[in-house]
Formats: structure tokens, sequence, C-alpha cells
């Protein structure tokens, strides 16, 4: 009677369940602005100003000045990244495990939040203000200690002014990524280490450090990722003065001079190949770290 009734409850339908509605706006957002901007592109990239199949789009990535651009920008996106990720993971190991004042954790993670997404034009203007040629920090510099930083080669519109220009951003975001991480770093492996006989050196080199090392590379990876796709910080800080692939892709698809969306598509594959292996390295990297973090 009892297995007669647990069949029947089986075999009668359930009720569909309305709290996947809750995701809809986010799929139909993705669809409209990601999924189906990018099957567009990705079909653009194989086809001629007529809309016929051809490869010559792809053929011609390898033009000298689109090489040096892809070089340019995965340059200083890796400068970019490594500083970020040097200096953040300095920051987070003092505010999680660092004796500071109570007050300057939850000051330093709502910064962070705020600094993280701080980008384009207003930052661009922030540090062209800061700076710049006639910048705040520059007239200072100029004016009390009669150093001028200009006059021993830096330059705002260049690499290195890119690249400082970035981590601004780049910081704050490692610094979210691992102090989560840092976190989860269990006091008992410490103390266990200490009763072993393990110097402080010794337990991050043999404990800490494998352990924290996906998380570490992944927001590496992460940072990469997202400074190789900045675009609006780069245009409004230096224009079309650095050759760099997001500048040159926008020229090929919005420019007067070099107009020629399909090559713009296919400098836009390519951007979505290297972005994509690195947030899907991330994604396997955290899928790690998440493990031993458990």
């Amino acid at each position: 009677m009892a297995a007669s009734a647990a069949e029947s409850a089986r075999a009668r339908p359930r009720p569909l369940s309305l709290t996947w509605l809750g995701v809809v706006p986010f799929m139909l957002f993705a669809l409209m602005f990601l999924i189906i901007p990018a099957t567009l592109l990705m079909i653009g990239a194989f086809q001629d100003p007529q809309g016929n199949f051809t490869l010559q789009n792809i053929a011609n990535l390898n033009q000298p000045t689109i090489i040096k651009a892809y070089r340019t920008s995965i340059a200083i996106s890796a400068a970019s990244a490594f500083g970020g990720a040097l200096i953040g993971f300095g920051i987070a190991y003092a505010v999680a495990l660092g004796r500071v004042p109570r007050w300057i954790r939850p000051t330093m993670m709502t910064f962070s939040g705020v600094a993280s997404n701080f980008a384009g034009v207003p930052l661009a203007f922030a540090f062209m203000a800061t700076l710049g040629r006639t910048g705040l920090v520059t007239a200072l510099l100029t004016s009390i200690f009669g150093f001028n930083i200009y006059r021993y080669g830096f330059n705002l519109l260049s690499f290195g002014g890119l690249t400082l220009t970035y981590l601004y951003f780049q910081i704050p975001l490692m610094i979210l990524i691992m102090t989560p991480a840092i976190d989860g770093l269990k006091r008992e492996w410490r103390e266990a280490s200490a009763i072993l006989g393990a110097t402080t050196w010794q337990y991050w080199r043999m404990v800490a450090f494998p352990i924290l090392w996906p998380s570490l590379l992944g927001a590496f990876l992460l940072l990469f990722a997202n400074a190789f796709g900045a675009i609006a910080t780069a245009y409004a800080l230096t224009g079309s003065s650095l050759n760099i692939i997001t500048i040159l892709l926008f020229a090929q698809i919005r420019g007067d001079v070099l107009h020629d969306p399909n090559l713009g598509y296919a400098l836009a594959l390519g951007m979505i190949l290297i972005t994509g292996l690195s947030n899907g390295a991330y994604i396997w990297l955290r899928s790690r770290s998440e493990r031993w973090m458990r």
C-alpha cells in the first residue's frame, strides 16, 4: 500500500517552479548584449563587405602593424597584471593577516570595490590632472623639489604611463580576489607547522603558497584579461599615439581612415580567443583553489 502510494507520488507531475524566473532578466541581457553580438562578430570575421565567405580577414591579421598592436596590448596587460597582483597581494595580506587597526579592512574593501570599477574617461582625466605635464603632482614636484618627472623620461601617454593608469583598478581588483583566499587559510595548518618546528618562511613556502598558488595565478590571468579588453581609458588617455589592439579595433570599425569593419571583426575575434583562454584558465584554477579551501 505504501509502495503504491510512493509510486503514484513519483508519477504525479511536479508543479513548475517559478524560481527560475529570477534569472530570466540576466539571460535576456546576456543574450542581447553578449551572445548575439559575439555570434555576429564571429560571422563577420569570415565575410567580405558583400557578405561572402572569406578567410582574407584572418590572413590580414598577419600585418606588422596588427602584430605589433597585439604585442603591445599583451605587454601592457601582463605588466599591469603583474604589478597589480604583486602590490594587491601585499595589501590583501596586510588587511587579512596583518596587525592593522580594525577599521582599515572595511575601509579598504569598500574603496577597492569602488576603485576596481573606476575606469574610462573619468580615470584618464584624473591621471591627466594629477600626472600630466601640467598636473597637480607634476607641478608640486617641480615647484617644491625642482624635479620635473618629464625631463627624466616619464610620459603619461606611453607604455609606462598607461600601465601605471591601469594599476589604479588592477590593484583593488586583486585585493577583492585575494583577501577571501587568504582568509581561507586555516589556523590549524599554521599551528600544525609550528608544532612540527617549521619557521614562518617554511610555512609560507611549503604550505600557504602552494595552496594559494592557483588563486594567485588565476587572479593574474583575470587581471590580464581585464586590462587586455580595456579601451575607454586607453583611448581617452593616449588617443591614437599608442598602438594597442583595442584602439586599432576602434579605428577599423568606427574610424574614417582605417575603416574596414570585417577586419575589425577579425581583430575582435583574436581578442575573444585571448581573453577567453585567460578567463577559462582562471575558472579552472579557481575551482582547484576552492577544493582546498573547503
